[in-house]
């Protein structure tokens, strides 16, 4: 018997947790700690500590799969590649989107994007960083000339105030919620934000519970408070920003008074009081937020509030500071800088402009990719393929599972449905794959080399512990086949993931001096401009990413959602996530230790609302919206607002989704997962 210990690198949250997968004869049986993992220093959450158990799951897809007569079979890889090829070969460039994924590793995202533009020359390529923060790319680019965490993990500790608004941290992040404790004791003041009274928010030292989709009236009355009290940051605002005068016409408004912020959002006047006090105040003070100031048709808006926050206090590029968004999955951040997005090749280099074309297309040996415009994001192709039938005809989808994790499920199942040919790549046959009409079986995390990009920009090492199931193959090595029956062999020749890495490094400016041998152990932080450079853990020390170094404020109004609580759906919905499941449970839910804690939904239901409606706990009630419904079990507590109901979005069961709908940010194109209306009601006994 022999045991082995590889370290890697955590497939679940984007804070990058590193531990040891432990192999026993030639197969992952467990995970230990790795105590010198660079993010985490050993310790796991529940998901990363099982992260082992859905590798050898016997319902992994092993060979491709056809659907004929309604039926999947199995077929050969060579009969796979020929259809998908004939079909693909049928449409025009622009009949074809590719969704990329925040699952698969970077050298993975980057094939999958050179693939869409190359191979298929479709400009519409997109993945889940759309249903996530997207909201949070446009808005900090705009704000600061980057559209990432501007500090790295570590640094939060150090902080001497910590605002954590629209991130359920200690269940979602739990080891960046270490630096919260961290910060806690050596002296910081930690508030928290946020409808529900969630594990977070039980850490704080002042919590403000509020109204979901109230967040710019939120800071921007704390901006006026701040403001009208001389606190802000003088020296900071007139050497490093430009537009202040703008950002002051908005927030000092009567309608952003403290005692109107308190009517609009419910937070007591003396909290938001409190809250501008303290940040202001603080020698350093940092700002973290994740998919509750995102996921909003204004969650540009919301993103661009908290830089504007930030710049006004000085809290930026210094240790302890800056604006923080948490991101999701383990590799969303990488999916995009590898430019996974319809608008950039990777390193955000805009597709429209003609020297980054040029220099991708000789960098590629080609002379034709996709043309100089904008694509389609993944929610536009949604609507297109429900509004426009026949516009875009096949689909290629890797590693992603919209049919659970998009807006308005029963919209997405008839755009889906209105596809002529959908390929599907992934590791199990998930709800998507089930539309399919081929099935391709992809190698998890565990079974390929690689690299992902966490939350705070650090490239990090994935090992290869075991090889895949039956014949399933590594993401990369299949697009590089399909590639070549595309007819770009010599585009897609790769040997191995390392090798498209330095192709990456190549043409990417910010990953430029990283290679694999500069990422043991610790990985690096991006911009690492050349071989000799440290990385960047904190950016923004001394200018701004803007031509003219200066940070841009930007006035904003508060305007509500789009739907809002009326006499038929009178309760705010919101959704979000639970510690022991993740996403759309593809992984979590085959993986015994965590499903056993939460095996099925619930909605989570106000004491006094519950006690109105006649509603008891656990009682099972049927929740409604416009788009739909579901029956679901109750969760009577008094810690959540009153008129405000959440769901968790992981169960197929009781699909959240259905209930949500797809309005969108106008710039970012997100959808609006954190607030519409909702009716619940007691469902009547049957005669």
């Amino acid at each position: 018997m022999e045991i082995r210990y590889l370290s890697t690198t955590c497939p679940y949250c984007g804070t990058g947790c590193g531990f040891n997968l432990v192999v026993r004869d030639g197969k992952v049986f467990d995970v230990a700690h790795w105590q010198r993992a660079p993010v985490n220093g050993g310790k796991l959450c529940p998901k990363g500590r099982y992260a082992h158990e859905f590798i050898n799951s016997p319902d992994r897809l092993t060979k491709p799969l056809i659907k004929k007569e309604g039926r999947f079979v199995e077929a050969a890889w060579d009969e796979a590649y020929d259809l998908i090829t004939e079909q693909f070969r049928s449409c025009k460039p622009d009949e074809m989107a590719c969704l990329s994924s925040a699952r698969a590793s970077n050298e993975e995202n980057y094939l999958m994007q050179k693939f869409a533009r190359v191979a298929l020359k479709t400009p519409h390529i997109d993945h889940c960083a759309r249903l996530c923060h997207a909201s949070t790319v446009a808005g900090l680019a705009a704000s600061f000339g980057s559209g990432a965490m501007t500090n790295s993990i570590q640094d939060i500790s150090e902080s001497k105030c910590v605002f954590v608004l629209g991130s359920n941290t200690f269940e979602q992040h739990p080891l960046i919620a270490r630096s919260i404790i961290r910060a806690r004791q050596g002296g910081a003041k930690v508030i928290v934000a946020d409808p529900r009274y969630t594990p977070t928010a039980q850490q704080a030292d002042l919590y403000m519970p509020f109204v979901s989709g109230t967040d710019v009236a939120i800071l921007n009355g704390l901006m006026q408070e701040i403001i009208r009290n001389g606190w802000e940051d003088k020296k900071f605002i007139a050497q490093r920003t430009k537009d202040y005068e703008k950002l002051k016409e908005v927030v000092m408004k009567e309608t952003y008074s403290l005692e109107n912020v308190s009517k609009i959002s419910g937070i007591p006047v003396e909290s938001l009081r409190t809250a501008a006090e303290w940040i202001a105040g603080a020698e350093v003070a940092t700002l973290i937020y994740s998919m509750g100031i995102t996921q909003h048709t204004t969650g540009v808006d919301n993103v661009k509030s908290t830089a504007n926050l930030m710049m006004l206090t000085g809290n930026l590029g210094k240790p302890g500071g800056g604006v923080n968004p948490l991101r999701g999955q383990n590799n969303v951040q990488g999916a995009c800088d590898m430019g996974c997005l319809p608008n950039v090749f990777s390193g955000y280099q805009k597709v429209t402009d003609e020297e980054a074309r040029k220099k991708m297309m000789e960098a590629w040996g080609v002379d034709d990719i996709a043309e100089a415009r904008v694509g389609y994001t993944v929610t536009e192709m949604m609507n297109v393929l429900t509004d426009n039938p026949g516009e875009i005809r096949a689909m290629y989808i890797m590693g992603e599972n919209p049919m659970l994790s998009d807006p308005d499920l029963n919209h997405v199942r008839e755009a889906i449905g209105n596809l002529e040919f959908l390929v599907v790549q992934d590791i199990f046959l998930t709800e998507t794959a089930g539309f399919a009409d081929v099935v391709l079986p992809a190698a998890c995390y565990a079974e390929k080399d690689g690299t992902q990009t966490n939350t705070e920009r650090r490239v990090q090492r994935w090992r290869k512990a075991q090889d895949p199931p039956g014949e399933a193959k590594p993401d990369w090595q299949i697009i590089c086949e399909l590639g070549a029956r595309m007819g770009y062999a010599e585009q897609f020749a790769y040997e191995s993931p390392e090798e498209v890495f330095n192709e990456v490094a190549a043409v990417t400016p910010s990953y430029h001096g990283i290679s694999y041998s500069r990422l043991d152990p610790d990985g690096l932080h991006w911009p690492c401009p050349t071989a000799e450079h440290p990385g960047t853990p904190i950016l923004h020390r001394e200018k701004f990413a803007m031509p003219d170094g200066l940070g841009v404020f930007s006035p904003i109004e508060w305007k509500p959602p789009a739907e809002v609580p009326d006499a038929e759906y009178p309760f705010v919905l919101t959704t979000g996530r639970v510690i022991w499941q993740w996403h759309t449970g593809t992984m979590t839910r085959r993986s015994w230790s965590l499903e056993k804690e939460a095996p099925i939904g619930w909605i989570e239901i106000n004491t006094e609302d519950a006690k109105e409606l006649g509603i008891k706990d656990q009682e099972v009630v049927r929740a409604s919206t416009r788009r739909g419904s579901i029956d679901i079990p109750a969760r009577v507590t008094p810690e959540i607002v009153k008129g405000v109901m959440f769901i968790p979005f992981h169960y197929r069961e009781h699909p959240a989704n259905r209930l949500t709908h797809n309005a969108l940010d106008p710039i970012a194109k997100i959808p609006e997962f954190k607030a519409c209306a909702v009716k619940v009601e007691k469902i009547a006994e049957e005669a």
